[in-house]
């Protein structure tokens, strides 16, 4: 299962985010990261993911 979050933090970094944590601080910094940039929003969804593991 956190490979299929990790390649989700990828593709779409929201849903990775979501999936590890739910709708929370995270999702929104996330969501705000994401518009920001791409990269910003892949970054934060992968340190969300392997910090909660």
């Amino acid at each position: 299962m956190e490979l299929i979050k990790i390649i989700c933090a990828v593709i779409l970094p929201p849903l990775g985010v979501f999936l590890q944590v739910g709708i929370g601080k995270h999702f929104w910094i996330n969501i705000l990261l994401t518009l920001l940039g791409y990269l910003p929003g892949i970054v934060h969804a992968i340190w969300v993911v392997a910090k909660n593991k």
